[in-house]
């Protein structure tokens, strides 16, 4: 309670502060859905802390970058962006530009934005979201530059302001942090140790949403189905799902992202039960080989992953499952890679999203002997080609059904055309127009690609 009466404190302050200015601000996001969800937070306390959101950083007066640390390329982008900002800073002295997220919780990241980044005025790590009032605050009064690390501070602040940024869509988060340590990862270094939100305050939300309209939910987390471990056997994620479900309403619920390891048959039983739950699981296997699995410290084994697939189709028979998969992990052999590429043939995804290893300084992968970007490229570029293979395989099993989607807006990459979602979370496009964003239709599908199907809706 003391936080978040902190946090009203210095959000009234900052509004008395720039009142009759007219001051704007721009959120801009790199990384996970739970960065989005967090920048989603921060554009609501700069929003009730008078200034207005707007999408073009150069018409901002504050800018926070929020950061991704989970591969280096990520880190370059969101450093090379950031960078640009200097000429708005030249232009208009008076203008703030803050960094936050993963990427400036690492230990090293605050001391180089310090040295390199003159014109970054304030930085503040993953724990200290509800912090950015007072720190925007103090960067105003002092007249000088704030840097606000991670200190293992691993409070959940409740009752933050939202600007989401869909009418219809929205991200929920029920926990934070991850315990599972990751050979590979990042994520435990910069986010923390997993802690709940109280089930009855992610409930509540949830009301809210769907009163307001929301249709579909997604319930985010670094690993949302070991939800609730520290309740006692209180609540599970299963449980909360389950009681999510019993909202009256017509919405759908999502969730991401599960570690196999957690996957529990309970919580499938839940899934095939419910309705309201999409018929889809995210469940990143991130290798086919037993040795690789091993190495990246994931805790099963191929079997128990092939096996917890089997009782998904065996419950849900139309259920989609995607995955996460790593290419040219350290010491990864010809015969590793030859079982990825099995496993996907045994699977048959609905959708693969892969990666080549990249080295994440801080974690243990960062230290064995890194195999030559040759190698990497090469595998990948075979996955890449089965997983097109697979995809438009498993994308032409749907021409000629009907699907209920969910529209989403004007397509990205064909202005021509609607962009909807089916339940399995797959891009159908559909003629129409803006008015059906946001609403549930029916829609034949009479065409399919790799990666989108095509459709006419239906009455």
């Amino acid at each position: 309670m003391e936080e978040k009466m902190n946090v009203s404190y210095y959000m009234e302050a900052l509004k008395n502060m720039n009142a009759g200015k007219g001051y704007s601000a721009c959120v801009v996001t790199y990384g996970c859905q739970q960065n989005e969800a967090d920048s989603e937070r921060v554009a609501g306390m700069l929003h009730q802390s008078g200034y207005d959101i707007v999408k073009e950083p150069a018409l901002a007066d504050v800018i926070i970058v929020n950061t991704c640390a989970v591969r280096e390329h990520a880190e370059e982008r969101a450093l090379s962006i950031t960078g640009g900002y200097k000429h708005l800073k030249a232009a208009r002295p008076h203008l703030k530009i803050g960094v936050c997220g993963c990427m400036v919780s690492k230990d090293d990241m605050s001391e180089k934005i310090k040295k390199s980044y003159p014109y970054i005025d304030f930085v503040f790590g993953t724990e200290k979201l509800s912090h950015l009032p007072e720190i925007l605050y103090r960067s105003y009064e002092k007249k000088k530059r704030i840097f606000v690390p991670n200190d293992g501070e691993l409070a959940i602040p409740e009752g933050l302001p939202v600007v989401r940024e869909s009418d219809f869509r929205a991200w929920v988060s029920i926990m934070y942090g991850c315990n599972n340590f990751c050979t590979y990862c990042i994520v435990p270094y910069v986010r923390g140790r997993e802690r709940s939100r109280r089930p009855e305050m992610i409930l509540a939300e949830v009301r809210e949403l769907v009163a307001s309209g929301v249709k579909e939910i997604t319930l985010l987390g670094q690993n949302v189905n070991s939800y609730g471990k520290e309740f006692g056997g209180e609540c599970n994620f299963a449980t909360l799902l389950s009681r999510i479900c019993e909202i009256e309403g017509d919405f759908t619920v999502r969730f991401m992202t599960s570690h196999p390891k957690d996957a529990s048959r309970e919580l499938i039983d839940v899934m095939a039960a419910n309705p309201k739950i999409a018929r889809h699981f995210h469940l990143p296997v991130q290798s086919g080989s037993d040795r690789m699995l091993k190495a990246m410290n994931r805790h099963y084994d191929r079997e128990q992953y092939l096996a917890l697939v089997d009782y998904m189709r065996e419950k849900m028979p139309d259920i989609a499952i995607t995955t996460d998969i790593i290419v040219g992990f350290p010491s990864e052999t010809e015969e590793d890679f030859a079982d990825t590429l099995e496993l996907m043939k045994r699977v048959k995804y609905d959708m693969i999203f892969s990666f080549i290893y990249s080295p994440r300084t801080g974690t243990p992968a960062a230290k064995m002997e890194q195999l030559p970007e040759s190698v990497k490229t090469e595998r990948m570029n075979r996955l890449l080609a089965l997983q097109n293979e697979l995809l438009a395989e498993k994308n032409e099993a749907y021409v000629g059904k009907t699907l209920r989607v969910l529209v989403e807006g004007t397509s990205k990459t064909n202005e021509k055309k609607m962009s909807a979602r089916t339940e399995g979370n797959r891009i159908v496009l559909l003629d129409g127009d803006e008015s059906l964003t946001g609403k549930f239709v029916n829609v034949k599908i009479t065409k399919s690609s790799p990666f989108a199907l095509l459709g006419e809706m239906e009455d």
